[in-house]
């Protein structure tokens, strides 16, 4: 077959979403865990875990779940027939039904409304979200722990306000990086994802006000069990809404340093799977940082819509509840695409010492001046050192003479310091203060259990 007579790709549904314009989240194992056929199937086993926490009888239960597959279901229909009702809930329990005997079909959804379905179907995507998330971070964290470890004493320059500060080290940067991935992975880890069941309005009065089918309910779900139906106390999706957030800003920080120190005029490090260009064959991109940043300045937002909705009127409320399915799955996905882009990227993240060694010579001692003041105030008075090196930094900076060289000329410093050992007060790699010992403590952090295993 020739390549003109081989079929095509197949043609894409109208509506239908690949991913074309979110690359970070594409091909990611929490997109394929918070689809809609993913999302399909946890709808169906909720409905399923039901029937077994109510105690419907084994053949029952057997027929449910042998129907209960999400390919059996057409996604689309449930979506448009859901308009009617405002959710999918409604066609898919109408369609489990049709597809069981009728003594099975008066078990489907006995005693339970959409929202204790949809609830717990979202409350399942996102523990299984979670899981992969958390192994994501986890590799992140391992990995920027040789990294620091392995640049323990590697010095770098240190910036505030985009100029160079103080000396630090890379090992010391790393191991910050290292604590934000550890924040927000114990956050993550640790929040109670809960099952849902309350009936119509959170009472359980068609489940005959049986308050012991909470827990029943969670553990054949494998969620956790709530103490009261949460219809409207929407804490268990705020909460991870916020942890999201959270997760984007620790893992944007992440990016935005390295967006930073990988420019070409800085080159202090540089991505090991850099992009290119359509245009410019030269250009090798910090995509996968690129990537992270993004989905940080989304999370946020996420987030803002999902702490908005717990403001639910009434025992069940209209308007606040849609707007959580989506944001939440989006929530998911970025921070899924996020995790995975920064375990890729600080695995092979290259650290160029030398470049950064050129930087903290750049400024030809300026980035000591700290360390002179503090020096010179012992034998000439603080207020006197601090205008001496004010008056010589800018020479420094505006003129052809290097800052050892002004400062070695003055009477003052030389009878202070001499020249040896003011040399030796210029150099950057002298001047790191705690870092190193900073880095070790850090390291000495370890990440939490997931709950499932505190519990266990």
């Amino acid at each position: 077959m020739s390549s003109s007579d081989a079929p095509g790709p197949a043609p894409l549904p109208d509506g239908a979403d690949v991913g074309l314009l979110s690359p970070g989240r594409a091909g990611s194992a929490v997109e394929a865990a918070t689809g809609d056929r993913a999302l399909l199937q946890a709808l169906l086993d909720a409905e399923v875990a039901l029937g077994r926490a109510l105690g419907a009888p084994e053949p029952v239960l057997r027929e449910m779940a042998a129907a209960a597959r999400a390919e059996r279901f057409d996604a689309r229909s449930l979506a448009e027939r859901g308009r009617a009702g405002g959710n999918p809930v409604i066609p898919l329990v109408a369609d489990l039904r049709a597809a069981v005997s009728p003594e099975a079909a008066a078990w489907v959804h006995r005693g339970a409304t959409s929202q204790d379905i949809l609830d717990t179907a979202l409350m399942l995507l996102a523990q299984r979200a979670r899981t992969l998330v958390l192994a994501d971070l986890d590799a992140t964290a391992d990995t920027l722990a040789g990294l620091a470890a392995a640049h323990r004493d590697t010095p770098m320059p240190g910036r505030t306000l985009t100029q160079h500060a103080v000396p630090t080290t890379f090992g010391l940067k790393a191991a910050g990086w290292r604590a934000l991935v550890l924040d927000a992975r114990d956050r993550l880890a640790a929040l109670a994802l809960p099952a849902q069941l309350g009936g119509a309005a959170g009472t359980l009065a068609a489940l005959d006000g049986r308050t012991e089918l909470l827990a029943k309910y969670a553990a054949h779900t494998g969620l956790d069990a709530p103490p009261l139906p949460w219809h409207v106390l929407r804490t268990p999706v705020a909460e991870l809404g916020a942890a999201l957030g959270l997760l984007g800003g620790a893992l944007g920080k992440l990016a935005a340093d390295v967006l930073v120190l990988s420019r070409t005029e800085t080159g202090e490090v540089s991505e090991g799977s850099a992009g290119g260009s359509s245009a410019m064959p030269h250009k090798a991109n910090p995509v996968r940082a690129t990537l992270i940043a993004a989905a940080a300045r989304r999370l946020p937002q996420h987030a803002a819509v999902l702490l908005a909705s717990m403001a639910a009127e009434d025992e069940r409320p209209a308007g606040a509840w849609h707007a959580e399915w989506g944001t939440l799955r989006d929530a998911l996905r970025d921070a899924g695409g996020a995790a995975r882009d920064a375990a890729e990227l600080t695995a092979s993240l290259r650290v160029h010492p030398d470049a950064m060694r050129a930087r903290l010579e750049l400024t030809g001692g300026l980035i000591v001046s700290e360390r002179l003041v503090a020096v010179l105030g012992r034998t000439l008075g603080r207020d006197r050192a601090r205008r001496l090196l004010t008056g010589a930094a800018r020479d420094a900076a505006t003129g052809p003479r290097p800052l050892e060289e002004i400062l070695a000329a003055l009477p003052e410093v030389r009878d202070a310091l001499g020249t040896q050992r003011l040399h030796r007060l210029l150099d950057p790699a002298q001047y790191l203060g705690a870092a190193p010992e900073l880095t070790d403590r850090a390291l000495s952090r370890t990440a939490l259990s997931p709950r499932n295993q505190e519990e266990g």
